[in-house]
């Protein structure tokens, strides 16, 4: 599914918090796949792609990322995304949700089934924050800059320059096992929504700035309550988000089955492994 026909799925709804984008393919059982910061639902689509033949799986973007608006009065902070996850539920009626997320996606999942557990039937998490690992080590000086107000000159080189965000040392390459292959077009569908524009960029920096391991250890008590059968799928050449945390959710969630690693595997793996990744869907929704 390339970026033109994955757009041509996409429908808005409205909710309490404002408009939110999606795209919906297939029909039947609700999987309900949440990305990362600086990435959009574009990263689940060849998932999609081999799916939506067996079930409705719905790729929903953020606020401030993807084609979903940033309201300018709108709380920027992992909290306030778990809970448009939740007015998304309630917009478009969705219960028993299969939840799949990746990167911070995941510490906004563990938040939201935390304070929502009935709303989802089965949890798979991907190479994200775990316990108090936010901001992670690798992330903090981009941080950093955004609370001192600085991340608006980086964010323009990395649209100005594309070859050198395609770099695997730098910029969105560098979480990319293969970045070589990403065309413009792709990386332009991910960085233009958080840093095209300088409200785009205000947005971004206001939510880099609002990471707080508090949040995430708030969350932990419903997390260590939580039965939902629980996947752990990770690739273990990430530079975020050591496999140690994947063990570190599995102890933690009492409805964790096993841990899988993707022997190479960066952070945005399901984007270039999703043929890897799937089967591994199959079997844990079964």
């Amino acid at each position: 599914m390339d970026l033109q026909t994955f757009d041509s799925r996409r429908r808005t709804v409205r909710t309490r918090g404002g408009e939110l984008s999606y795209v919906s393919a297939g029909e039947g059982r609700t999987a309900l796949f949440i990305h990362g910061l600086g990435t959009n639902g574009y990263i689940w689509q060849n998932v999609l792609e081999q799916l939506s033949g067996e079930r409705r799986c719905i790729a929903v973007d953020f606020p401030g990322h993807g084609r979903s608006p940033a309201r300018a009065d709108g709380e920027a902070s992992l909290p306030a995304f778990a809970e448009s996850i939740e007015d998304f539920c309630e917009a478009l009626g969705l219960d028993e949700i299969d939840l799949v997320t990746n990167d911070t996606g995941g510490a906004v999942g563990q938040i939201f089934v935390s304070r929502h557990p009935q709303r989802i039937a089965s949890l798979v998490l991907t190479n994200c924050e775990a316990h108090d690992n936010l901001p992670n080590e690798a992330f903090r000086q981009t941080v950093n800059l955004a609370r001192q107000g600085q991340l608006a000159p980086m964010a323009s080189r990395m649209l100005d320059d594309l070859g050198a965000s395609r770099s695997s040392g730098r910029g969105i390459g560098a979480n990319f096992e293969h970045p070589e292959r990403l065309s413009d077009e792709e990386i332009r569908a991910f960085l233009e929504p958080v840093a095209g524009s300088a409200a785009a960029i205000d947005h971004f920096q206001r939510l880099l700035a609002s990471l707080d391991a508090a949040d995430l250890l708030a969350a932990e008590p419903g997390l260590r309550r939580l039965t939902a059968p629980t996947l752990l799928v990770w690739g273990t050449a990430d530079l975020h988000f050591e496999v140690k945390w994947a063990y570190w959710l599995r102890d933690a969630i009492p409805g964790a089955r096993e841990v899988v690693e993707i022997d190479g595997g960066k952070l945005f793996f399901p984007f270039e492994r999703a043929a890897e990744l799937v089967p591994h869907l199959r079997k844990h929704w079964s």
